[in-house]
């Protein structure tokens, strides 16, 4: 199976950033009301903005040129005032665009988190968690200011080039096409720079999840590091992920600030322009004071504009690569998934049948895990399945569940199958514990609970007695109350494991399946644990995994498993009087 380790840069999607952004604002688009507000607001704003030095122009050429105090004062008043409608009209717009932002945050990061839940395990087998966590956490984050300020900063601040540009332009074309002569100069440094940045900013997000990952593995294995005294080997590898971190963010950040310098010359050549025309070839008398302070007072509002279109580009460069990153895993296509017409499981009898199936895992479909396997299984039995590590018994149960699918024949249950019924509906009633005893920050009753929401106090009471673990939960200071990570500090593993053991059982499954269940218990509370589980298998159909061949001696049927086929079936005694594979296996274990 291809893994895509934590060191690996991860393969993704090319996707158009068209596409990208097209798809980014739609989200943006569910907030109509409050845009259309926005835009409202910002419309104001603007005409303020371009009245302004209108009204310069106004004082300087006829107010001052008159002597005409009286007038100064009107015109100054009603700056004042359209100054402070600014004010609260840019105040009002940021604030509702910050909220409109943060709840498309949370909307995409809602929808990412739901789609990464319904993805099966090959998708989680080929990626460290670390790699995953990125996307949703740190990803997500980075476009909420591309968010905010596509509205808020790019339709004013077009809007405004736009105006000013026709303004200057009707008031002297001359003056405006000076002033504007170095514009192709900066569109085709911008798209020189976006090209290379865009691509540099793709390697930063690789490596920041390459960091992500390794930091998350490596905390979650902190006790082998410890036991083996692995913290040079450790440190060094964090030492160079975070150089290369580090490096693609100096290069990355290199070119991008090639946006700045590319508006400023060009800004500053336009500027020399208008006044070299302005006074040299038009002449200042020709054209009069007021009429050349409200130009410049207007190319300033020209390329001020654009110097911040310059900075939300270098932001957009920066960030669409993580809108990219998300949008390649929503469109990561779930391998396990209800087909159209599936159908709600019936409350199972507990009948499972197995006919000819194969199955090898789709990245290597040469090796196969199964081969043409069949059998049947009737309600109410229990059936072990023993073998080398990996001979396919772990695939059998996994198909039971629909973790994975059959690439050949077919898995009943009930007669019904199983890619043609709901997975909540099929999942609902098996009740699976394997050998990883993972427990969720909180409390034991909470963990517990976890097998089925709605369970009372009693029932799960009654679960923890019959695996034995109710004696050593009241002797916790806070009992089913006690608080616990998910690595369950201060647990056993045998108490991990019979917490779990709880989780399933209360989930009154109606068929079992026990993946090396008893795996880290001693062998006394495996004796306790064992009475529990001959209650719960009655009337049940189980599946029970083991190498500890004690175990499932009592068994209905032994099913040996090896290189992908069922070489032997029977029950213990049948098969040790047939001394073939798992008289083998048994005399191996306990001579």
């Amino acid at each position: 199976m291809a893994v895509n380790a934590s060191r690996m840069d991860e393969e993704q999607i090319g996707i158009s950033k068209k596409e990208t952004l097209i798809r980014l604002f739609r989200y943006l688009f569910a907030y109509k009301k409050e845009l259309i507000l926005v835009l409202f607001i910002m419309a104001g704003t603007i005409t303020i903005s371009l009245i302004t030095p209108l009204l310069m122009e106004l004082a300087v050429n006829q107010y001052v040129a008159d002597k005409d105090i009286s007038g100064l004062f009107m015109i100054g008043a009603a700056a004042l005032v359209l100054f402070l409608l600014f004010l609260a009209g840019t105040k009002i717009r940021m604030k509702i665009m910050a909220s409109v932002s943060n709840n498309v945050l949370v909307t995409i990061r809602q929808q990412l988190y739901e789609h990464i839940q319904t993805l099966s395990f090959h998708f989680f087998d080929s990626r460290p968690t670390g790699k995953i966590l990125a996307r949703v956490i740190g990803d997500v984050n980075s476009l909420k200011d591309v968010l905010s300020d596509s509205v808020t900063q790019l339709i004013p601040d077009l809007t405004t080039i736009f105006c000013v540009a026709v303004i200057m332009v009707v008031k002297n074309y001359r003056l405006a096409m000076a002033a504007l002569l170095t514009v192709p100069i900066l569109a085709a440094g911008m798209f020189l720079i976006e090209t290379n940045a865009h691509k540099k900013w793709q390697i930063y997000r690789k490596k920041t999840s390459n960091l992500n990952a390794y930091v998350h593995e490596d905390l979650s294995g902190i006790r082998v590091i410890q036991s083996f005294g692995a913290e040079n080997e450790t440190r060094k590898a964090f030492y160079d992920l975070a150089n290369e971190h580090r490096n693609a963010f100096i290069e990355a950040v290199i070119i991008a600030d090639g946006f700045g310098p590319v508006v400023e010359i060009t800004w500053g050549l336009g500027g020399f322009l208008l006044y070299l025309i302005g006074i040299r070839i038009i002449g200042v008398g020709e054209i009069g004071i007021g009429t050349f302070m409200a130009f410049s007072t207007y190319i300033a509002m020209f390329w001020s504009p654009i110097r911040n279109l310059a900075n939300f580009y270098n932001k957009l460069t920066t960030n669409i690569s993580a809108a990219e990153r998300i949008f390649d895993i929503m469109d990561t296509k779930a391998d396990i998934r209800n087909l159209e017409g599936a159908s709600a499981l019936a409350i199972l009898e507990g009948k499972v049948e197995f006919s000819h199936v194969s199955f090898a895992y789709s990245d290597e479909p040469e090796r196969m895990i199964l081969k043409d396997v069949s059998f049947a299984v009737n309600p109410g039995e229990t059936i072990a399945l023993v073998g080398p590590t990996g001979a396919g018994k772990t695939t059998i149960v996994n198909l039971i569940s629909r973790f994975y699918e059959a690439g050949k024949g077919q898995v009943l249950l009930d007669g019904q199958d199983v890619t043609k019924v709901t997975l909540e509906s099929l999942r609902s009633q098996l009740g699976i514990m394997t050998q990883d005893n993972f427990l969720f920050s909180g409390t034991i009753r909470d963990n517990i609970r976890y097998g089925r929401l709605d369970a009372t106090e009693e029932e799960i009471v009654e679960a923890a007695k019959a695996v034995n673990a109710h004696d050593f939960i009241m002797k916790l200071e806070h009992g089913y109350d006690t608080e616990i990570s998910e690595r369950g500090a201060r647990l056993s593993i045998g108490q991990r494991q019979l917490l779990a053991f709880a989780r399933t059982m209360v989930a009154k499954p109606g068929i079992l399946i026990l993946d090396e269940a008893t795996s880290s218990i001693d062998t006394h509370t495996e004796i306790l644990v064992q009475k529990g589980i001959e209650e719960l298998l009655k009337g049940r159909t189980s599946f029970i995994i083991a190498h500890r061949l004690s175990t499932i001696r009592k068994a209905d049927r032994i099913f040996v498993i090896d290189q992908g086929q069922i070489l032997e079936e029977g029950n213990h005694q049948t098969l040790i009087q047939q001394k073939g594979a798992y008289y083998n296996l048994y005399q191996s274990q306990f001579l």
